[in-house]
């Protein structure tokens, strides 16, 4: 098919990331202003969104996973969903199908339901953090295992498929999909070092904006929120738009941007 006759995708694979406390989660959550948010709070990041206005607050939808190394739910619950068959997520344990809450009286209350197969061109579905998430395949490859185990090379494979399954879904998302991420320097071939996201293992990571076609880096310099997105923002920080958006340099950023 020739691409003349072709149309740009409608909908955006984007990748947030940066150090802690740069803005990255208000960011995201101020799209509310425009679309309904699916949010997977892996973190605890929610209190962040708090800062939004109370109708903003209303179309942002939490679905709260605790999740610890004892017990892995983020990795385990967000895998269900990204596959994107109907699932049902209980409010206590963030856990799909959840055999212990179905058997509660008030269970029809106490849970909520996500299909990512149905159509949602006015909603976003947002996951905090790939680097959480990361820690929670990790937890959940080495369970049962001493907490001072040191992770054998078949593990480290084992976290780069999941990794890798997780985020080919997203690739061939037909719908809006947000994650979040810390940043991590890898070294190159040249023996320069690279900001990249978090996402797996080193080596994964240097690959993860594959997945994404917008990818926006966030930090604080002289005292304010900065945001990059073109591929030439910095040549030390891995950042690209595949619809040639530029972020950096505007005096008030918005992911609204993205869409056009």
């Amino acid at each position: 098919m020739n691409l003349t006759s072709m149309k740009a995708s409608k909908t955006k694979r984007i990748l947030v990331y940066g150090p802690p406390k740069t803005g990255k989660t208000l960011l995201v959550g101020k799209l509310a202003a425009k679309f309904k948010l699916d949010w997977f709070d892996l973190e605890h990041g929610k209190d962040t969104l708090f800062q939004l206005p109370a109708e903003q607050q209303n179309n942002i939808n939490i679905f709260d996973i605790p999740d610890t190394r004892s017990t892995p739910m983020a990795i385990e619950t967000c895998l269900k969903v990204i596959k994107g068959a109907p699932v049902e997520i209980c409010h206590l344990h963030g856990k799909v199908a959840c055999p212990l809450c179905k058997k509660l009286p008030d269970y029809a209350v106490k849970h909520d339901s996500i299909a990512l197969k149905e159509a949602r061109p006015d909603r976003v579905l947002v996951f905090d953090s790939l680097t959480q998430l990361t820690n929670s395949a990790i937890a959940n490859i080495t369970r049962g295992t001493p907490d001072d185990y040191k992770l054998k090379q078949d593990d480290w494979g084992n976290l780069g498929k999941i990794m890798d399954m997780f985020l080919s879904h997203i690739q061939a998302a037909n719908y809006n999909v947000i994650c979040i991420s810390h940043e991590t320097a890898v070294e190159l071939q040249d023996g320069k070092e690279r900001i990249v996201p978090t996402a797996g293992t080193r080596n994964f990571s240097r690959n993860t904006a594959k997945y994404f076609d917008e990818v926006i880096y966030c930090e604080v310099e002289n005292k304010k929120h900065k945001f990059s997105s073109s591929s030439t923002a910095k040549n030390s920080v891995v950042t690209g738009s595949r619809g040639g958006i530029v972020l950096e340099g505007k005096a008030e950023v918005s992911l609204l941007d993205l869409w056009g």
